[in-house]
């Protein structure tokens, strides 16, 4: 069967396409923007890859065509294949019914860490020999590969909030159907398409509804908005996390479930945020049969994801961090954990806004806060629909702010100074700051 790929080259659209070229289907695909690494990815898995959306790709007579959400309505590939009733369907639902049906889904959901807590669950089976696939929106660095299909019943999601596809603004992960839950935490988010908070919880109680009463829901304890999500209706187990009352972990380290000692966690990743992606881990992977032990002693040979506190080189003793925090939360975390580990070392904070809700603006006034820890804030401003300077004035002389990346990097490489930490924040590439810092320090 022949499967053409609208959108191939985003993160999740990239990793079903592996999927299915593993499960023997012939595939092919187009997006707006062809250009590494996922194309070279995708190119080395034998996928033939179109820039643009032209309609005269309908000439390779596909069986079916996947939509990713980056599709709308006047793209002229999708307006052809509606005029012409041919065969389409979205991501998420064509990954569900073609691939997990018979599977034994883990889903990660939450606003923050889906990705980490996607990798440490994966790795934990793996360590386990439970063999699984998984479908990650970023690199876990234990595999070098985002999404892998195996014979195994395990199935490991990174279970996104974002819609579906134009003719789906159902949440993602409704298609899922887990039998294992991880509720990491809920904000608000994607402003672009959420009104309020409210509207969020909506699509994540969709989300409690799909887990059967034989499998399990493990929920952030911390979390107002996940109780009020559950206490909309739960019809399955929940256990919790970091609360007395369910799994928690203390600065040293110690994992308790109902205050009885588990174990301790060795490894070297910073912040309390990842202590809690830890447990939702270790407690969706128990679920699955893996004895709290092994997975903690799994935890202590993981390494993180590409681009979570990855250290991009380190010159003249400065030393050059890149992260995909781009809301206020992350970054607050973010920035909290690198203090924890350099501690009176300076942190020059460097900030890209530009995910859809940071362009909007509707987190701006949170940001002071979430950098009050950094020594020095260098905010790259081009393409803001709101005054960045005038957003970050409560950080006084700390904080600089240019539309010019070449003047942002001068600004950068002048304050810095040996033993400095940059810690660089976005969601994108960036124009490939970390790169140009390095060269110029």
């Amino acid at each position: 069967m022949h499967i053409h790929i609208l959108g191939i080259c985003g993160a999740f659209m990239g990793g079903i396409a592996v999927l299915a070229k593993k499960a023997g289907y012939r595939i092919t695909g187009c997006d707006a923007n062809v250009y590494p690494p996922m194309s070279t990815q995708l190119e080395a898995q034998g996928i033939e890859l179109i820039e643009g959306f032209g309609i005269e790709q309908l000439k390779l007579n596909a069986d079916m065509y996947v939509i990713g959400n980056v599709v709308s309505r006047g793209n002229p590939l999708m307006e052809e294949i509606l005029n012409r009733n041919l065969t389409y369907i979205s991501g998420p639902q064509w990954l569900s019914q073609a691939l997990l049906q018979d599977k034994w889904v883990l889903a990660v959901a939450g606003t923050h860490g889906k990705t980490t807590t996607s990798s440490m669950l994966a790795w934990i089976l793996e360590y386990a020999n439970m063999n699984p696939g998984f479908l990650i929106g970023g690199v876990p660095q234990n595999f070098g590969i985002s999404a892998r299909l195996t014979e195994s019943p395990f199935f490991v999601i990174e279970a996104d909030e974002y819609d579906t596809a134009f003719f789906d603004k159902r949440s993602k992960f409704v298609h899922y159907r887990p039998r294992t839950t991880v509720l990491n935490n809920l904000e608000f988010d994607h402003a672009d398409i959420f009104p309020d908070l409210a509207a969020i919880e909506t699509q994540f109680h969709h989300l409690v509804r799909t887990v059967p009463g034989n499998g399990l829901i493990v929920s952030n304890g911390r979390e107002v908005s996940l109780e009020r999500v559950i206490q909309r209706g739960c019809w399955t187990p929940v256990e919790q996390f970091g609360t007395a009352q369910g799994w928690n972990i203390d600065d040293l380290n110690l994992i308790t479930f109902n205050g009885k000692p588990q174990g301790t966690l060795q490894w070297d990743l910073m912040g309390e945020h990842n202590r809690m992606n830890a447990l939702g881990a270790l407690a969706a992977a128990r679920h699955s049969g893996v004895p709290i032990s092994q997975g903690i002693a799994a935890l202590a040979e993981f390494k993180n994801v590409k681009r979570r506190m990855e250290v991009r080189g380190t010159v003249n003793g400065i030393t050059v961090y890149d992260d995909f925090a781009h809301h206020p939360t992350a970054i607050a975390t973010t920035v909290e954990g690198l203090r924890h580990k350099v501690g009176k070392a300076r942190i020059l904070a460097v900030l890209e806004p530009r995910s859809n809700t940071m362009k909007l603006g509707v987190m701006k006034d949170a940001l002071p806060a979430s950098l009050k820890d950094a020594d020095a804030v260098f905010c790259y401003s081009a393409n803001l629909g709101w005054d960045a300077q005038a957003s970050l004035a409560p950080l006084g002389g700390k904080a600089m702010v240019s539309d010019d990346m070449d003047k942002l990097i001068e600004a950068i490489v002048a304050a810095a100074k040996p033993g400095d930490q940059v810690l660089v924040m976005s969601n994108g590439g960036f124009g490939g700051i970390h790169q140009k810092l390095l060269q110029k320090l």
